[in-house]
């Protein structure tokens, strides 16, 4: 029985020090958007995990995974939402580490109002906001990616590097007009 009990343990802490960033959305179709977040931590060799998890139709499952991130090694959300976009925000309130909210855009808003769902919070539960869609995913990834920095130096210098790179490709694009 203790052996079982300091195997669970072992995988725990295995499990806890792999994955630093949990990327939720609220529905299958969020993806094609926070795929770009995904591929952004992949690209800085950062472990991540993603989940459907929607604040309306499944909040006893968004509790629970907000509640219990940090114990699981989850260092930073990241979340997409589209429409009321509750998700972020629900998710902010039911846990203290840093959460980044994605506003997934919409059909008959063009995303305006996810992104000021998530904008508007309360004072007392903040959310990180980036633009919509594509361009907020990516960003979402890299300021997960620079909060991380600041305790991982190897994140950090992923991250620098990254800037560094970017840079390059401007004045080089810049060259050829």
């Amino acid at each position: 029985m203790l052996f079982i009990l300091l195997l669970q343990l072992f995988f725990l802490k295995m499990k806890r020090s792999q994955i630093l960033v949990g990327i939720i959305m609220g529905s299958q179709s969020d993806w094609p958007v926070m795929k770009h977040a995904s591929d952004t931590l992949t690209n800085l060799a950062i472990k991540h995990e993603k989940k459907v998890v929607s604040a309306h139709r499944t909040p006893d499952l968004l509790f629970e995974y907000a509640e219990n991130a940090r114990e699981r090694g989850i260092e930073v959300i990241i979340a997409g939402a589209g429409g009321a976009a509750h998700l972020p925000g629900m998710t902010a309130a039911k846990t203290h580490i840093p959460v980044i909210g994605v506003p997934i855009k919409t059909k008959s808003l063009e995303g305006k109002d996810s992104l000021l769902s998530i904008l508007q919070m309360p004072a007392g539960i903040p959310v990180a906001t980036v633009a919509i869609g594509k361009a907020g995913s990516i960003n979402a990834g890299l300021l997960a990616a620079s909060i991380l920095g600041i305790k991982y130096p190897a994140i950090n210098k992923k991250v620098l590097e990254f800037r560094k790179k970017q840079t390059k490709r401007v004045l080089k694009a810049s060259k050829l007009l």
